[in-house]
């Protein structure tokens, strides 16, 4: 790499590795619900949510009790692009865990964020997430601010293709491939990819671009060391433009591009609500912070939003 590549390789790494501390003591979890809940009560409320709330889903988080980044670090762009060795890894590895990630269904953590949303409580989703399961579970006005694995772009041409069908042209080039790997399912990454020995690596056959031949493949999402595309922070420009306030939904906030959300929400006098099972980078902003698991919490919310029967 060069100099300004590789620089920007180590600020992803820092990034990667950033531990968040505790910045401001969670609030009494009675205190934390009926603020949220008076924020949702006025609507056009944004969500930003995070890894946290798929881990019902069985896609584990980055920096949870049980997170990834205690075994595996996620490749930076600037390793995707630059070296073809990190290339053939990736793609290995991802054409087994893929099968994992595309199988996940979204979970009821899901399914009451989308009720929240269609009952005018949320004017939108902006989701860290590349898993689909927003949309899956019903939200609308979904924003993937890092993209999504369902979609592959070339990085030569620009030439997108949908996954499914890049996966079958995977499995025609690696008969047999997936028969001879034997890996603990549970031990898919967030980014969709799992390990794999390097003579399992060696091993695999990559297919290239159906455009223009280029083996610079990448799925369509913004990794470590690469910036969220123009269009989507201009439609996340909109969305924060016609929010009321912001609820950060199982994230720890440790990368700028959801960190942002906070601090525009308070530099516009927006109130800031936080539910997560550990500390947030944004917890010292917050108005309101519940320590809590996701799911239970999104329950207690919608029962006092009068969505769910309480009884």
């Amino acid at each position: 790499m060069d100099l300004p590549i590789a620089n920007a390789h180590r600020a992803a790494i820092r990034s990667i590795e950033r531990v968040v501390a505790e910045s401001a003591p969670p609030q009494a979890p009675d205190v934390a619900r009926r603020g949220i809940t008076t924020m949702l009560e006025g609507g056009s409320v944004l969500a930003l949510t995070g890894a946290g709330i798929s881990t019902d889903s069985g896609i584990p988080d980055y920096r949870g009790p049980n997170g990834s980044l205690r075994s595996h670090r996620p490749m930076t762009f600037q390793e995707f692009k630059h070296d073809s060795g990190a290339r053939q890894r990736y793609w290995a590895r991802s054409f087994v865990g893929w099968r994992r990630m595309s199988g996940s269904e979204p979970n009821e953590g899901h399914r009451l964020v989308a009720s929240l949303q269609q009952a005018g409580f949320l004017n939108g989703v902006v989701t860290q997430n590349v898993d689909g399961l927003h949309r899956l579970a019903g939200s609308t006005e979904v924003l993937p601010l890092h993209g999504d694995l369902d979609e592959v772009k070339c990085l030569n041409c620009g030439f997108v293709e949908n996954r499914v069908d890049l996966d079958r042209r995977l499995v025609e080039a690696n008969p047999g491939y997936l028969d001879r790997i034997v890996v603990d399912p549970d031990s898919v990454n967030p980014d969709g990819d799992i390990t794999l020995s390097a003579d399992q690596i060696a091993d695999f056959t990559m297919v290239g671009c159906l455009s223009c031949g280029s083996m610079e493949l990448k799925p369509d999402v913004v990794y470590f060391g690469e910036n969220v595309p123009v269009e989507r922070k201009e439609t996340l420009k909109h969305l924060e433009k016609g929010s009321r306030g912001l609820l950060v939904i199982g994230s720890s906030l440790a990368v700028m591009s959801g960190y942002k959300l906070v601090l525009n929400a308070v530099a516009a006098g927006r109130p800031v609500g936080i539910i997560n099972g550990g500390p947030s980078r944004g917890d010292a902003k917050a108005d309101w912070r519940w320590r809590t698991r996701v799911t239970p919490a999104l329950h207690e919310l919608t029962r006092a939003l009068g969505l769910e029967d309480p009884s």
